[in-house]
Formats: structure tokens, sequence, C-alpha cells
């Protein structure tokens, strides 16, 4: 398994420790497997020529089944005559160079340096099953033991569970000492532990912590393996601690997956890294529906082509939850593919996840289970990355294409601090040069968002036909919307705002935003704009708000909290005055905002309708100081402007059908004023 897990779960991470000894009692360290899953890395870091101490030993079979593969220098200890004598008796004849003594391994009296391993096979856990001053008096007596009895050069290898109080004091009293300090996952211990049933999912480490002489103003070395062979050298202790809690925590989760069904409890979802990087390779949401056992079909994953992780379907849980009823199995992993990642292809993607998915099976699924693999095509999509750039507003941002469906090229740009949702997109046409390569050039009649397309209605219904009209539009991004109205609308002044330079430049430059005498951009703040524009009179026959919030944690995505004040919206009022209109794009989670921001709206302006999105948040509301007094002015007005859009768009070839669902838009119009 080369891949790590990090889940994003919450869960109480005390009550699930303490459950898991309460429910084993003694048998909780039968966990940590036995010599056939150790081996592999025991072999690694114990030669048969080491003199080994193996301190607690209990009635474990370890030192035994390692004398019988070559390792003849190994004594036991353990403070309980009574276990060293049935030890004696069990392998005494088969193994009479195999040492047993009665000694308690916090005073024992071995001599300086005897030995070149220390092997520890759950001691140092029963001896700290908590952090309290008893306990870490008595693990101070047991490490300084340790260290005396252990030569320069040797090696404590300690096979634990890792509790976080554990982890703690080993890292504060070796690598202090000068020792080297390395922490592994032993994998093969981990998958035979839960075929008891339970699916307790808690990862076995390795511990091998090598003594050296402590030299001044020399960094300890500390290190973690947890996937495959890969060693990872760390700066601090707390990115050992961290890396640790991560990998028990992803654990406990796929745990909880393993006991039964999470139908009805929403999704979980992981991401999976390459060992040493901090940037996802994979993000894995898992959902179940309720179990058919006739069917069958049990579980499977579903790759998520590059490029269309954005759409409803695998972007949203509603959209998920679709796709997992129409995949027809109790439960369906759905991987989404990262940027700045090579994949070879879909089969190279299915081997690497194979044995990450498997940890994420149903109850009752064999481990050797084939799980089917499902995705849309035969290949993992391809995704290029045209432009990297900075913006002061809104952070590093990238512009890349993705193939969709039909091998339809798109074209996007992305902010990386938001990188679930595309800013703009551009859809890509291939024409042939006059030297007969093809070239590509954006498709002007394409509309990516949704919302745009009823904005735009709104702009027929405040232009009408023949008429030169101006217009303007808070908030340029890619610039998608306001390339469609310079070509749907001929009559029609484009006035474009937007504050963040970049942005210009990125829509000039890789959406074919074209500046002319009926489409002007400005970079100035608009809210400034607005109030300097009714400040001088500047009279528009509708301004459309369409500017994202770049903190929405409020609940409200579109437009930043300044756009809807009432001051602000009465410099809109007056910039359209009584018969203009203003359109607002407003994407409101909150419905505490909402109200309040309709409550703002309707106090500015006499007559106010809306067209709530059916699959997207947004909602676009349309509003006017025009007094509207009958419900049906607004339908019949709005149907007209709808029609008349469909009929430019194909009229100037931007789209070849119906661009607006004239009769899905009157039926859901809400009229609030």
């Amino acid at each position: 398994m080369n891949l790590l897990p990090k889940t994003h779960e919450d869960f109480g991470e005390k009550e699930y420790w303490n459950a898991f000894f309460r429910k084993r009692g003694s048998k909780a360290f039968e966990w940590y497997g036995e010599y056939p899953e150790l081996c592999g890395l025991l072999h690694k870091y114990i030669k048969p020529k080491d003199v080994i101490l193996m301190v607690g030993c209990g009635n474990s079979t370890l030192s035994a089944d390692l004398y019988d593969v070559g390792y003849r220098c190994i004594t036991n200890i353990d403070i309980s005559h009574v276990v060293i004598r049935q030890m004696q008796d069990a392998h005494g004849k088969d193994r009479p160079n195999m040492v047993y003594q009665q000694m308690d391994a916090l005073n024992m009296t071995f001599s300086d340096c005897q030995f070149s391993v220390v092997l520890d096979k759950g001691t140092l856990d029963a001896l700290m099953p908590d952090d309290s001053e008893d306990v870490r008096r008595k693990t101070d007596k047991f490490f300084n033991e340790i260290d005396r009895v252990l030569r320069v050069g040797g090696r404590y290898i300690c096979i634990s569970l890792l509790q976080e109080h554990i982890l703690a004091t080993l890292l504060e009293f070796f690598p202090t000492a000068g020792w080297m300090f390395r922490v592994c996952r032993c994998i093969e211990a981990e998958q035979k532990s839960p075929q008891s049933g339970d699916g307790a999912g808690l990862p076995v480490f390795i511990i091998v912590c090598t003594k050296f002489r402590k030299l001044p103003s020399v960094q300890p070395v500390l290190e973690v393996c947890l996937a495959g062979e890969h060693i990872q050298r760390v700066a601090s202790s707390a990115e050992v601690m961290s890396s640790v809690k991560s990998l028990q925590q992803s654990s406990m989760v796929c745990a909880k997956l393993k006991r039964g069904s999470v139908a009805g409890c929403g999704e979980i979802f992981l991401d999976l890294f390459h060992p040493g990087e901090t940037t996802p390779r994979y993000t894995v949401h898992v959902l179940d529906q309720p179990y058919a056992r006739e069917s069958g079909r049990r579980f499977a994953a579903f790759i998520v082509p590059q490029g269309r992780e954005t759409e409803w379907l695998f972007a949203t849980p509603e959209g998920r939850s679709t796709l997992l009823k129409s995949a027809g199995f109790d439960r369906l992993a759905v991987v989404t593919l990262h940027r700045d990642q090579i994949y070879k292809g879909l089969d190279a993607v299915q081997e690497e996840l194979t044995d990450s998915i498997l940890h994420l099976a149903p109850p009752g699924l064999d481990q050797n289970t084939q799980i089917p693999f499902l995705s849309v095509g035969s290949d993992v999509g391809r995704r290029e990355i045209c432009y990297r750039g900075h913006s002061q507003i809104s952070g590093d941002f990238i512009v890349e294409e993705v193939e969709g469906d039909g091998r339809q090229l798109f074209r996007r740009l992305i902010f990386l601090n938001n990188q679930g949702v595309i800013q703009s997109e551009a859809r890509l046409k291939l024409l042939k040069s006059r030297k007969g390569k093809p070239k590509k050039v954006v498709d002007t009649g394409y509309l990516a968002c949704e919302h745009h397309t009823y904005m735009t209605v709104g702009v027929a219904l405040a232009a009408p036909d023949g008429i030169e009209c101006n217009v303007a539009v808070i908030g340029l991004g890619g610039g998608g919307l306001c390339t469609f109205l310079q070509h749907c609308f001929q009559k029609v002044r484009i006035t474009a705002v937007d504050i963040d330079p970049a942005m210009l430049e990125v829509a000039t430059e890789y959406f074919n935003l074209v500046q002319d005498e009926r489409l002007d951009v400005y970079i100035r703040d608009g809210v400034q704009f607005i109030q300097q524009a009714a400040e001088k009179g500047t009279s528009f026959h509708a301004v459309l708000f369409d500017v994202d919030s770049k903190t929405p944690g409020d609940g409200m995505s579109c437009p930043p909290p300044q756009f809807l004040v009432p001051t602000l919206l009465q410099d809109v009022k007056k910039c359209v005055g009584d018969k203009g209109l203003f359109i607002l794009n407003l994407v409101c989670r909150s419905s505490k905002l909402r109200e309040e921001a309709i409550k703002n709206l309707k106090a500015i302006f006499k007559s106010i309708s809306s067209y709530k999105l059916e699959q997207e948040v947004n909602e676009i509301i349309f509003c006017t100081d025009d007094d509207i007094e009958e419900t049906q002015t607004w339908r019949s007005s709005l149907e007209a402007a709808a029609r008349r859009v469909n009929a430019l768009a194909k009229k100037r070839k931007l789209h070849t059908g119906e661009l607006v669902d004239v009769t899905n838009l009157i039926s859901c119009l809400k009229i609030t004023a």
C-alpha cells in the first residue's frame, strides 16, 4: 500500500481507544501480530548475529520463532516467575540455548552494553496505560535501563499501537538523547487483525530507536515509513506525531466502514497522499444505500475522469447520491483525481488504488474480492495547465484545459484556494488554420454558468430591440457573460467592472474577451464605481451584479455583503432610474441572510421577481422601480424577453437549440413584490 490516507471525519479518539481495550481485555495484545506478520520488518533491523534481549516476553512465541530461523542469542525476561517457568518448560528441550529469566525490566541486573537489540512487543504499551505521573516515572526507569544495557549502534525495537501519550514519551526520550528514531507501519499485522471480524482497524507500528553517542549541535534524525518502503525524513517530533495520528484516525474511520452501513449518516471522505507529499493524489467519498443483499452488488469504486470533478453528479453530495443509486451498488467509493499529478491511465489508477479501496469495503466482503471499478469512458481524462498566475485579490490561480464528453475541450479558470469551483469556463472549437494545423478558438456562444443565461434574459428585458442601451456588469471573471452579451445584442454598450487586474489579463489572453466600441472594462472597486456613477448621474438600462465573495463562510457566496447595503442599492436605483432593471446573482445558503437581502431590496425597489436554478444555489433576482402591479405582467415580459434571447442566439449563430427553457422559467418565477 503506497498511498497514505488522511480523513476529515470527527470522532472521539479517546473513547475509541477505551472501547478497544475494554472489548479485548487481556487479548488486546494479540492485535500486535506474530512472527509471520512481523518478520518482514524484524529481519530488516535484527541480524542473526545480534545479541537480543526480549523484555516482557510473556507467553509470546515470537522469540521462539526467531530462534528457529537462526537467531540463537536470545534472552527473554518477564516479571512473572510463573510465565518464565512455563516458557522454560515449553522451549527448554527444543531450544537449549534460549534463555528465560525472571527479572523486572525497570531494574535489570545485566551488564552495561550487553545487548545489541532490545525487542519489545507490547511491553511499553502495557507499562503506559495512561499518562499519569507514576506511569511516567516507571517509563523513565524503563528507558534508562534500555539505554544502559544496549551498546552504541544497537537498536531498541518496540512493537506498539502508539497511543498519543506513548509516542510523545518515546519522542521526548530517545531523540533528545541523540538516538535515531524511525516509525514503521506493519501492514501485515494490521491486515491480519481485522480477520477477527470486529474491524477495529488499529495500525501496528514498529519503532526503531538506534543508539548513537550524543553529539552537541547535532539535530536528531527523525523518520517515518508509513506506506510501502518509502522512508520519509521529517524535521520535528510534531511532524512524526501528526503523521501517525493522521494514519490512526483514517484507520478508525475505515473500521467504522467495516463494521456496517453508513446509509443515512451522510458521506465519509478521505484524501490519499503519496508519502512525503502535502498535496492529495486522490479524494475518495464513500456512501451507502440500504443493503439489498439479494443483488450481490455490494461494493464498487467509481473513478471520476480529470476535469469532470466539478460536475454536479460528482461534486455534490446530492449528485453522488444519485450516482450511487444509478450504479446499483450497496456502497460506492467515488474517486476524484487532483491537479499537478500524473496518471498513466485507467488501469494504472485502478492498480494503484486497489489496496486503499479494499480498506473501505463493507462488512463481510472477503479481502480477496475483486472490486469492480466504474468510470465514464475508458480513460482518466486529460488535463493540461496552460497558465499559472497570481492575483493580489484572489491568490494563486490556473488556467487549464480539460476534456469532457465526446472529447469536447474546455478551458477553465480555477482559483487554487477553492479548487472545487470553476470560476470561468469556455468551450473550445478546433478550426483549421491557413497552414492546415487545427487552432483552438473560444466558442463565444457558450455560457458555462446557467445563471448567466437568466441574467441575459434580464438584459433582453431591459434593452428593447433596436434601441441603443447601456448595461453595467459588475464582476468580470473570465468575461464569458460580457462576451456573450457583446455578440448577442448589437445595440447594447457594455461597461464591465472588476477590482482585479489579473482577471482582465486572463479574460483577454485566454477567454477571447475583446474590448471595442461596445465593450469597455474598468479595473475598479465595484462599490465605488456604482457610487461615483450615481453621483455623476450616469444612467444604465440595466445593472448586473455577478460578484463572488472572497470570504463566503458566512453563508452567502455572491455577492459580498457590501453590495447589498441599502445605501449602495439606492445608488443602483439612481443609475437604472424608474424603468431600468437591477439583476442580481444571489448565492445564499442561509435562509436568514436571504430574507435580509430580499428585505433590503424590497425597501428600495417597487417590484421584484426571482428565478431559482434547479441544481444550483444561484437565484437570479430582477428588481425595478417600475410599478408592475400585476404578476402576469412580470411573467409575460420575461417570457417575451426569453423568447427574444432564443431567437437572437440562433440568428447570431451562437446557439443551435433553445438556450432558455422558457416554460420552466415562467412556471418557476416568483413574484415577491
